[in-house]
This record gives structure tokens, sequence and C-alpha cells, in this order.
């Protein structure tokens, strides 16, 4: 009886004793449509991890971490995580309806459900027209913003985990000095390019998606209205629906539009910068094709490193160039399609 009295003493205390926490992450999921057969999971320079995800778009691995923001790249889109050690997070999305589809379930997925939830809001919460506004209507919306920012937060804060809502509420604080440090840059703009004006624009002479190569000379005559961009560029993607309303009004005029893509091999892990740089021309065809880009589509054919994107001193991107009918520049720095300066610079032209 001593005995059996003895084994179920140490039973109860085995069964009691609390399991040690997990010192890792468990990062697991599918992808409909992938992009690539693997993810790059990346903290800047600190940690970087490679997944392997198999030919039915699953994957599973673990990994171990410091408490914070991390990115997931799948060679052509990112998403932004927050992991922590202890988390089992899954990760179910479709690459060709992300914002429907990306969703997250498990330990942890409060918090990355909010940032997905939050980027949806903040989408139609910050509209760059914000920068075309004067000074004083341009500080009020900001206090409209960051108000509207913390009230989202506030009302999803009770099943977040406390160091992200730190985290948040840091990132809350650094907007309104961020966004107003551009604005005054913004501001600043139009002296540093009024050296351009009614001066021979730069040349370009590149690959015409259609087939064929496309220089500026080719299109002398017309106007011609030039975004310079790249398929990583996320506030690029965001002007493309109002670049599309933009040549749907203005197609019967006398002015083309022009898309220069610099992808040259950013976010693509490959061996060679040659191999990159493969990996960059198919996504830029895939994504001309998926997002049904109109106008005349072009790819610089060394990236950042041309006449016409140096010549124009380009090194931030999206990039939008008006050039006039004889060749010569009319704003090396001109309104985005979802400005309403835009249009009022077009119907101010003679075309």
């Amino acid at each position: 009886m001593k005995k059996i009295l003895l084994c179920l003493s140490v039973l109860a205390i085995v069964a009691c004793k609390e399991e040690a926490p997990k010192d890792y992450v468990t990062l697991s999921g599918k992808i409909g449509n992938q992009n690539s057969d693997s993810l790059f999971v990346y903290q800047g320079r600190n940690f970087s991890k490679t997944i392997k995800v198999a030919e039915d778009g699953t994957f599973s691995d673990t990994l171990k971490v410091t408490t914070g923001m991390y990115v997931v790249y799948d060679g052509n889109q990112a998403t932004q995580l927050f992991l922590k050690n202890g988390y089992d997070l899954n990760l179910a999305l479709d690459t060709k309806e992300i914002k429907e589809t990306l969703k997250f379930t498990g330990e942890g997925s409060d918090s990355n459900n909010f940032i997905v939830d939050k980027t949806k809001m903040q989408e139609n919460l910050i509209d760059p027209s914000v920068f075309d506004l004067e000074e004083a209507e341009f500080n009020a919306k900001v206090l409209e913003i960051e108000k509207q920012m913390n009230t989202f937060l506030e009302e999803n804060s009770k099943t977040l985990d406390s160091t992200f809502i730190v985290n948040e509420k840091a990132q809350i604080a650094q907007f309104k000095p961020g966004i107003t440090k551009a604005y005054k840059l913004q501001q600043g703009r139009a002296g540093q390019f009024a050296s351009f004006i009614g001066k021979p624009s730069p040349n370009f002479d590149f690959e015409n998606i259609k087939g064929g190569k496309t220089s500026l000379k080719d299109l002398k005559g017309k106007y011609v209205y030039i975004d310079v961009w790249a398929t990583w560029c996320g506030p690029c993607l965001r002007e493309i629906p109002s670049l599309k309303e933009v040549e749907k009004e203005f197609h019967d005029k006398n002015i083309e539009f022009v898309s220069i893509s610099v992808d040259d091999g950013r976010g693509f892990k490959a061996d060679t910068k040659e191999e990159s740089a493969k990996l960059a021309y198919a996504g830029w065809k895939k994504m001309v094709a998926e997002k049904e880009l109109g106008g005349i589509q072009v790819i610089s054919d060394n990236g950042w490193q041309t006449e016409f994107v140096e010549g124009f001193k380009i090194n931030g991107i999206p990039r939008f160039i008006l050039i006039d009918p004889a060749g010569n520049v009319v704003n090396a720095d001109a309104p985005r399609p979802s400005s309403t300066k835009l249009v009022e610079l077009f119907n101010s032209l003679e075309m």
C-alpha cells in the first residue's frame, strides 16, 4: 500500500509540474497561388531565415526570435508579423487576393490579425492628397488621423499582447513628427527641381512589355506623363487605381502615360545578380498582367543606374514626371495620380 501511495504521489507531482515554455516560435500555414518555393522571414540585419514551401503551398518551421516586428516575404509580396517565443502561429493566404484572404490562427494570432486590420484601415485613412493641403489644414488633418489611430488601438487592445501594445503606441507617437517631416520635404521639392523646367529631358530607351523598345524620342509630339515605380514599392502600388482613372479621363487627349519599372532584383533571394535580375523581370511581367496595367509599360535595363533615372536625380519612388511635346520638362516632380492637382495641371495645358 505504501508503494502504491508513493507512486500516486510521484504521478501527482509530475502531472502538476508546469510544462516549460517554448523558447521558439512555430510558424506554419498554407499559401494559395504561391510565388516561390520559399518564404523569407527577417528583421533588418538582426534576424533572417528561409522557410521552404512545399508544392501544395504548405510550410512549417521553428524560429528563435526576440519579441518584436518581423517581415515575411514570398518573393513578390511582403507582410509584417509580430513574433514572440512560445507562439504557435498559422498563416493562410491566397496571393491573388491577399487583402481578402490573409488570416492568422493559433497562439499569437490576435496581434497579427490586428496588423492586417490596421493596414486595411490605414489605406483609407491616409490619403496621399494630404500633402497637397495648406499647412494649417495639414496639421489639423494629422491630428485627426492620429486620434483615429489611437481609437482603433484602444478598441482592439483587450486581446493584444502587452509588448505589442507598447510597440503600437510608439509607432503612433512617431506618426506626427514623421509625416510632418515628409510634408516639409515635399513643400521644398518644388525649388529643388525647378532648374529642370523647360530643359530637354534625359532620354530613355527601354524594353516595352508588348515587344521591342520604346524611347522618349518615339513619343515626341505628345505630352508624356511618366511614373517611375517598382513592384515592391507599396506607395507605388497604391497609386495604380488613381493612375487608371486619370488614363481613362484623358485617353482621347494628346498625352501618353508611361510607367518605367526600376525593378532590379531587390527582395529576391538569388545566388547571382543575373539570377536576381531574371526574377525581378519575371515579377514585373506578372504584376503588369495581373493588375491589368495600361499605358506604355517599360522596364529600366539597368535598374536605377540609367541616363533617365540618374538624370532626374531619382532616389525614391514613386516619382512622376511630365514632359511636353517638344521633349522638354514641364515638371520634374509632377503631382501624383491621386492628387487633384494633377487633373488641374492637365486641364491647364493645351492637349
